[in-house]
């Protein structure tokens, strides 16, 4: 039974890395987008962009609250 069980913990392990990578991978991609200001130039900002960032921080407002549990996600 033992070793099924560090077989068992090592595919999860496996899969928390696989998955930790996939998100730091994102995490990169987005600094560099905001890093360059998502790709606009200060004289061509309209709401257009505006609501996009919104939209964009609403997503990740919705992973930091359950991430933090903060929000709806608070105890």
């Amino acid at each position: 039974m033992t070793t099924r069980r560090i077989a068992s913990n090592d595919k999860a392990l496996d899969a928390f890395i696989a998955a930790k990578a996939e998100i730091d991978t994102m995490l990169e991609r987005l600094k560099a987008l905001s890093d360059d200001h998502f790709e606009t130039h200060p004289d061509e900002i309209h709401w257009g962009h505006v609501g996009t960032l919104k939209h964009y921080a609403g997503l990740l407002r919705q992973i930091t609250d359950s991430a933090f549990k903060e929000g709806e996600h608070a105890a």
